[in-house]
């Protein structure tokens, strides 16, 4: 991303009609301001109109604080635009849950250490005592809730009351290895994002690379989703893949495989975090 002083984002999605792209690159043009980046979208089938526009701040004839309101009574509202409003200077907080598997994790808090990205990570949550000394040893609070039958229900109300506790903006699922109740995907909606696999629905279970090595599968890939209700089946941000041959052993999968998920998972942190994802319908448009 180019820098900029100081720069707004607006994420808009609505009924495609005419003279929308005008409207809006007029509103800012009349206050003054730079537009840096614009990219717009029309999915023909539904007939909605997507857009994101970033513009520089400097010399704006509006301040931060009227922005969002004054959009939205000259253009959001008489154009029956959904919109979200964005500044440069925002950080988003975000939580991390993880069971046992490092790789996610480790790259996550990586990118975000020293303002590399800007995320801040006040904790992490596990269901394993796995990764306290990996993530301590960032300086991050280390949290475990053992979870079992019984009690998932109640350990999963904490959780929620420490995210809402630390103000969490986003919470990104790094190989955690528990189904999350509809309650805590519908309170996270298009802020939980999760990454896993592209094997699914053909080899399911908590062997699938050792499958698809048994049906000599040609490609392996990854996915990363936000999550809803619906297990594994929310709107897609990231999805790659590699191609393995004959001479690839178990290892060899899920060394590629686990690479594809620190990258693919990556991705859709920082697309989400740079406000480049409208979401509708169990689609995302990504605007790269």
């Amino acid at each position: 991303m180019q820098e900029f002083d100081d720069c707004a984002t607006l994420l808009i999605h609505c009924r495609d009609s005419k003279g929308l792209v005008a409207t809006v690159s007029s509103f800012i043009q009349s206050h003054r301001g730079n537009i840096t980046d614009f990219d717009q979208h029309v999915d023909a089938q539904s007939g909605v109109f997507f857009m994101r526009a970033r513009w520089s701040l400097k010399g704006f004839a509006l301040e931060k604080s009227q922005i969002r309101g004054v959009f939205e009574r000259a253009v959001a509202q008489p154009c029956g635009m959904t919109f979200d409003l964005h500044f440069s200077g925002d950080r988003t907080r975000m939580a991390i849950f993880v069971s046992k598997m490092s790789h996610c994790l480790y790259d996550l808090l990586a990118s975000c250490e020293g303002g590399k990205w800007p995320v801040d990570v006040p904790l992490v949550i596990s269901n394993h005592e796995d990764m306290r000394a990996v993530v301590e040893s960032f300086g991050v609070e280390y949290h475990c809730f053992k979870i079992t039958k019984e009690n998932k229900a109640e350990q999963e109300a904490k959780q929620m009351a420490m995210l809402e506790s630390h103000n969490i903006d986003l919470v990104v699922l790094a190989r955690y290895m528990q189904i999350v109740s509809d309650k805590f995907a519908t309170a996270y909606n298009n802020r939980m994002i999760n990454i896993h696999h592209s094997f699914l629905p053909a080899f399911p279970g908590a062997r699938p690379y050792h499958q698809a090595y048994e049906r000599g599968v040609k490609v392996i890939g990854a996915t990363s989703h936000y999550v809803t209700a619906e297990l594994d089946a929310g709107p897609i941000i990231v999805q790659e893949v590699t191609h393995v041959s004959h001479r690839d052993d178990v290892s060899d999968l899920l060394r590629k495989g686990r690479d594809l998920e620190k990258l693919v998972l990556s991705r859709a942190v920082w697309h989400h975090v740079n406000h480049d994802v409208l979401s509708l319908d169990n689609k995302t448009v990504v605007f790269e």
